[in-house]
């Protein structure tokens, strides 16, 4: 079969597309193994905004936001950035959040730039997870 220009540019992009997607894969998976009590330490950092006791701060209450979808806590005035955002947090996209809150959600008013170690924004998700 004769290889033409189109037929290598599709290849090219498609062995580009399958790295950038290990790489995603690679840099967003989370660590085998959360600790819940690494993570409550890790939270005081978001606990100057964030409670885990039901009510509002600063920023919202964090109970039960493991399934929850964004901007939906009763009475908290979100950001339109954040309402419109139609994420519902589970482990990958509460770990892309934390990692780079303004870039996954810009325009939100979370004044945050993130957890850089993949090992606390997972112990921080289980702690997150652990709180009903």
């Amino acid at each position: 079969m004769k290889t033409t220009l189109k037929s290598r540019s599709i290849e090219a992009l498609a062995t580009l597309l399958a790295g950038g997607a290990a790489l995603f894969a690679l840099t967003h998976a989370m660590p085998a193994r959360a600790d819940t009590a690494s993570g409550k330490s890790d939270f005081a950092v978001c606990s100057a905004c964030h409670s885990t006791t039901g009510s509002d701060g600063i920023g919202p209450h964090l109970n039960g936001v493991v399934g929850r979808k964004s901007g939906s806590v009763p009475g908290f005035n979100y950001s339109r950035a954040m309402k419109q955002a139609n994420i519902v947090w589970d482990d990958q996209t509460l770990a892309t959040f934390l990692a780079n809150p303004q870039a996954t959600v810009p325009g939100n008013h979370m004044p945050f730039s993130g957890l850089q170690d993949p090992t606390q924004r997972s112990d921080v998700i289980a702690y997150l997870k652990s709180l009903h």
